[in-house]
């Protein structure tokens, strides 16, 4: 029967047993990690922030604008001991961005993943006390970015943590109580049955649960120059007149706006000077933050036995305080509309809400006029460098029509003509705005005189021909009473028939000129100068003939060529 009972083979043990042992052991004695995001403008003093959180010296080159180096993703961290700096604590880690660029926050999800990190992750939004007129803007930025970045990838898991998250910071903005005169710990409150409900304008976003604590550095800076108007080195500008009940009007409103902003998403609010004191304040209230302990199971409200409350190890022992304006301490859950009205009659602390989420609404391009940002700018105008203005748009006109509505101008003008300058006043032709010169205009050869040139030196050649022929008929005449050969006679007289025939004069070319266009008159006096000189050719031949007859023995005179007898 035993036999029967037991099972045939034995229970396999669990696979990779002494890695799960290990694993068990490693959690229950594992130094939590905690995680700060500090996000804020550039130069608005989070090196400072990160050393006074991390207890660390500032770096020399932070101190110097011109020669910090911005990472895209600052990182730095430590342990955090107790007060006999014997056991460790905790591991605090500090993430920074330079500024609000995409390029930069982007990379925040893949450090920091909200399925893990979310429960162990506060948020400080960083505000520069030297240009307040940016402080509804970079809170409206960053804010819309946390929630973004809460949402993670929208998953179950994602929704669960957040659910817990939100419940754990709602608990903790109930249970909030006072710390006394003497600085004794204050005990958590969550086993109480009795939890009074939100006040109105708390807790209205944020639906992550992420703590937040909104920090104004430079504090020290509002009273700096404040007899000055105008810009003064503290850069408030036109906002510090004195210190006169405007000026605290105008920075008792801003703070009053950062407050109602902040109760909306369970915030707190700090100021903070480069004071050690300030600084050492800011750390404590985040360490509390981060190991707030969770909300109590759901069976501690039946009635149940209460489990035992969980302490935090960071007791937070500084008491709210908003009348130094250099240090000012709003614990998440001491704060409501009341407490915010109290400090200046006037404000309406639900007409800012409501503008605040109109502003949300409508987005950062869109601005209302009951958005949250026009309404902070009638309160603190804005001071900052403005970029230059660009040119006026200039539209060209068309071309046809720039031509011709300036051809119309200029036709109704009576010195449109630039030749006028140049034309005899005296004349009263006039040339059109565009074509040729007029004749006279200006003293310019023209065809008619060219041609009178020609004629006239025509006449002058003919002369000059018809007196070289005269000279050679008279020598020829004295030298007839020699006997002369027939061929040299004849040579003689053929050359001086041709020379005389063909020689051009005067009269033959005016007469040639008779009804012909002066393209012809030119032709023929080209094709006569061409036939002169081939005949030219041909008198010279001819007399080249006659002087070698005239060479030949000579009779006595007789035709027959004999000799005279006696």
């Amino acid at each position: 029967m035993e036999e029967e009972l037991r099972p045939s083979t034995p229970a396999a043990p669990p696979q990779d047993l002494w890695s799960s042992i290990l694993d068990s052991v490693s959690s229950t004695r594992a130094i939590p990690s905690k995680q700060v995001l500090l996000l804020g403008p550039p130069s608005s003093g989070k090196s400072v922030l990160t050393s006074a959180l991390l207890q660390k010296p500032v770096p020399a080159d932070d101190n110097n604008d011109a020669s910090r180096t911005d990472f895209a993703l600052g990182y730095d961290w430590v342990d955090v001991r107790d007060d006999a700096d014997e056991d460790t604590l905790a591991r605090l880690s500090v993430y920074a961005v330079p500024s609000d660029a995409r390029a930069y926050s982007a990379l925040l999800p893949h450090f920091l993943p909200p399925r893990t990190a979310l429960p162990h992750t506060l948020v400080m939004i960083v505000l520069d006390w030297t240009h307040p007129w940016t402080f509804v803007e970079d809170l409206q930025t960053w804010l819309k970015w946390v929630e973004q970045w809460a949402k993670g990838d929208g998953s179950r898991e994602v929704e669960i943590v957040r659910e817990e998250n939100h419940e754990r910071l709602q608990v903790h903005l109930q249970h909030y109580t006072e710390p006394f005169a003497d600085a004794l710990p204050a005990t958590s409150n969550l086993t109480s049955n009795t939890v009074l409900p939100l006040g109105p304008g708390t807790l209205t976003h944020n639906s992550a649960g992420v703590p937040v604590i909104v920090v104004c550095t430079k504090a020290d800076l509002i009273d700096e120059g404040s007899d000055l108007i105008g810009a003064g080195a503290s850069g408030m500008g036109a906002m510090v007149k004195g210190k006169g009940g405007e000026w605290e009007e105008q920075t008792d409103g801003v703070m009053q706006v950062l407050r109602t902003i902040c109760l909306k998403y369970g915030a707190a609010l700090f100021y903070t000077t480069p004071q050690p004191s300030t600084l050492n304040v800011l750390r404590q209230y985040t360490l509390h933050l981060l190991f707030m302990p969770p909300a109590p199971s759901p069976g501690v409200a039946a009635g149940m036995e209460a489990p035992a409350p969980i302490r935090n190890p960071f007791v937070f022992h500084h008491r709210p305080n908003t009348l130094d304006r250099d240090r000012i301490v709003v614990p998440a859950g001491w704060d409501s509309w009341g407490k915010i009205g109290v400090l200046r009659e006037g404000f309406e602390a639900r007409l800012w809400g409501e503008a605040w989420d109109t502003g949300l609404a409508e987005g950062a391009e869109t601005e209302d006029a009951g958005g949250a940002k026009r309404m902070y700018r009638s309160l603190v105008p804005d001071q900052g460098a403005k970029p230059p203005p660009l040119p006026p748009f200039n539209a060209p006109m068309a071309e046809q029509a720039f031509l011709a509505k300036h051809y119309d101008e200029n036709s109704k003008k009576p010195d449109r003509d630039p030749r006028g300058a140049f034309r005899n006043p005296a004349e009263t032709t006039t040339a059109g705005i565009v074509g040729p010169l007029g004749s006279s205009s200006f003293s310019l050869p023209t065809v008619e005189k060219a041609l009178a040139d020609m004629e006239s030196g025509l006449s002058g050649n003919s002369a000059l021909n018809a007196s070289v022929n005269g000279d050679a008929a008279r020598r020829l005449s004295r030298g007839g009473t020699r006997p002369t050969s027939g061929l040299s006679a004849g040579g003689a007289g053929t050359s001086t028939t041709g020379r005389t025939s063909t020689s051009p004069t005067l009269n033959s070319s005016q007469s040639s000129t008779g009804g012909q266009t002066q393209h012809e008159v030119l032709q023929n006096f080209f094709q006569s100068l061409l036939s002169s000189k081939d005949r030219a050719g041909a008198s010279a031949a001819a007399s080249r003939a006659t002087a070698a007859g005239s060479s030949l023995p000579k009779t006595n005179g007789s035709p027959g060529g004999t000799d005279d007898a006696s």
